[in-house]
């Protein structure tokens, strides 16, 4: 038989199989989502997400100082409030001697160099888990939350946040969060924003982590997230988000939304990142410690999937593991 095109030539060799390599995946390319609480020499397991934790601020910069010897440019925080602090009107989302503060000023004095990405919602300081102010009839209100985001964004910045990411999907939030902190001389804090954020039911372990899935109880996020069945509508959003002022834009989740990812990247060319999420990292977890799927060889190609559609830059709760293991295997 005579073929004149092979591919398959080039997929003889690991030489050429590198020389034709489309993509690439590197520590530069990761962010690590971390859980902060109050306390000292304090580190909770999270059930449903094996082998990460809540840390005190102690423990966290000890972690945040690994990824960043390892060469992970930024770290995502969340706060685990507590209850006594959580509010109908989230006012401890703009305490400036709050968890978060605390955390950022420790993270930016200890590792001046690690980038910062702080939350903008306000789930982790409601009494009902919701993302937003709520009237008497249930209805979230748009225009109240931003005016309590901008306070965050600005309580934040001024604690040291390299880069504020609003993620509550309130119309009109990255405008008036960009105007804040330009009149407050807060010029170079980037804004990420979770721009295309689905009403994804791949969110239970992280609500579990920062205890508001109780709270939200039989409630939805329908209302301000946005529905998977579209893609279009992501494209919308995005520009909105652009448009505002934000520096960057997120596509959550990750792995079921990868055409969504390509979409955005594709047609607008802005920095785009991706957020494999909770549910996706756990549902990892659970295979490969089964025994059904062989964790590095997986965790590695769902990240370079994120790649390959698009994304600069990629949030996961695998950051530190991959980190760990690309130094050792060079």
């Amino acid at each position: 038989m005579t073929i004149t095109n092979r591919p398959r030539r080039m997929r003889q060799d690991e030489f050429s199989r590198k020389l034709m390599r489309e993509n690439n995946l590197s520590v530069s390319h990761l962010i690590y989502p971390m859980f902060v609480m109050d306390g000292n020499r304090t580190r909770q397991d999270i059930s449903s997400m094996p082998g990460i934790q809540r840390l005190s601020i102690d423990e966290l910069l000890k972690d945040a100082k690994e990824c960043f010897d390892l060469g992970i440019p930024a770290i995502a925080i969340f706060p685990v409030i507590e209850d006594s602090l959580r509010s109908v009107n989230a006012e401890e989302c703009f305490n400036e001697s709050g968890l978060i503060p605390k955390a950022v000023s420790a993270l930016k004095k200890s590792i001046p160099k690690l980038g910062v990405i702080t939350d903008i919602a306000l789930d982790p300081y409601t009494s009902n888990g919701q993302d937003g102010l709520v009237d008497k009839d249930g209805n979230i209100l748009n225009d109240q939350t931003v005016d309590l985001l901008v306070k965050q964004s600005l309580c934040h910045a001024k604690a040291g946040a390299d880069i504020v990411a609003p993620s509550d999907m309130m119309d009109g939030r990255v405008g008036r969060i960009r105007q804040a902190l330009e009149k407050n001389n807060f010029i170079n804090t980037k804004i990420l924003s979770y721009s295309a954020k689905y009403a994804s039911s791949f969110y239970g372990p992280f609500r579990e982590a920062v205890a508001s899935s109780k709270k939200l109880g039989s409630s939805s996020k329908d209302t301000y997230q946005m529905d998977p069945a579209n893609s279009d509508e992501a494209l919308n959003e995005v520009k909105l988000d652009l448009d505002e002022g934000a520096d960057m834009v997120m596509v959550k989740p990750g792995m079921p939304y990868l055409d969504i990812l390509y979409r955005v990247k594709e047609t607008f060319q802005k920095p785009t990142f991706v957020y494999q999420v909770s549910g996706e990292f756990a549902m990892i977890k659970a295979a490969t410690q089964n025994g059904w799927l062989e964790e590095e060889k997986v965790i590695l190609e769902s990240l370079i999937s994120f790649r390959r559609a698009g994304a600069d830059a990629i949030l996961t709760y695998f950051a530190l593991e991959v980190a760990r293991l690309m130094k050792k295997l060079n």
